[in-house]
């Protein structure tokens, strides 16, 4: 598998994998499957030690995206951002080749098809070698659905968002009230806590920033679910 290092967000469905190299952290990004589910492997610098968001489909091009060679990163987590089915098709097979810990949040957790070994809630934190994620709980798309957040201490900061928060609005849901909570979070724990230059990670298709999404947020409520 081809990894490009320059980094622009977008991947395409069988297409190149592409990196982006933090002062301690790399991100790489990958479509996967049928839906476009993108999948990101953060792996720590000093450790070697990787972080898989989302194993969503296709177990092989994720195991040629872990490499196979001696110095290959060393997987030890996938974090599922939430129940939906498109996003842990390759869960079992992955976890299970390279005897890695699961986690998700307790809510969604029992709808995923390998029980989750670790359970996150809003403000836990995820080690990735040296590094660490944040959890947020964004309530709406699903009851359990999660973002996670790096803090670049040489940079801006980067979050991932599943299926929460996209260019162009929040994720889909299923009544007014699943709406209100969603964009209710997404203000509250999102826009409200976090820099214009913070970088974000969708679920499918191309990744924004919080400040160019920003000015959208009244049209978002006004146009609801």
């Amino acid at each position: 598998m081809k990894i490009v290092d320059e980094y622009t967000g977008h991947v395409t469905p069988g297409g190149d994998a592409t990196r982006r190299v933090l002062s301690a952290l790399t991100i790489t990004k990958l479509s996967v499957g049928p839906m476009d589910n993108n999948a990101y492997l953060l792996t720590c610098r000093d450790t070697g030690e990787a972080l898989l968001i989302d194993a969503a489909n296709d177990a092989e091009r994720l195991t040629d995206l872990l490499g196979y060679d001696d110095d290959r990163a060393n997987l030890r987590t996938i974090v599922t951002t939430h129940r939906h089915g498109d996003h842990w098709q390759a869960l079992g097979a992955i976890a299970g080749a390279h005897g890695c810990s699961t986690a998700a949040h307790p809510v969604d957790a029992p709808e995923l098809p390998v029980t989750p070994d670790v359970l996150v809630e809003h403000g836990d934190t995820i080690p990735v070698g040296n590094c660490r994620l944040e959890v947020i709980h964004l309530r709406g798309h699903t009851p359990g659905s999660i973002a996670l957040l790096y803090r670049d201490p040489a940079g801006h900061p980067h979050l991932f968002t599943g299926d929460s928060l996209f260019p162009g609005g929040v994720g889909k849901t299923t009544s007014p009230e699943d709406f209100a909570s969603l964009i209710d979070d997404v203000e509250q724990r999102v826009f409200a806590e976090l820099p214009d230059d913070t970088w974000f990670y969708p679920g499918h298709g191309d990744d924004s920033t919080i400040g160019a999404e920003r000015p959208k947020l009244g049209e978002w409520r006004e146009r609801g679910w």
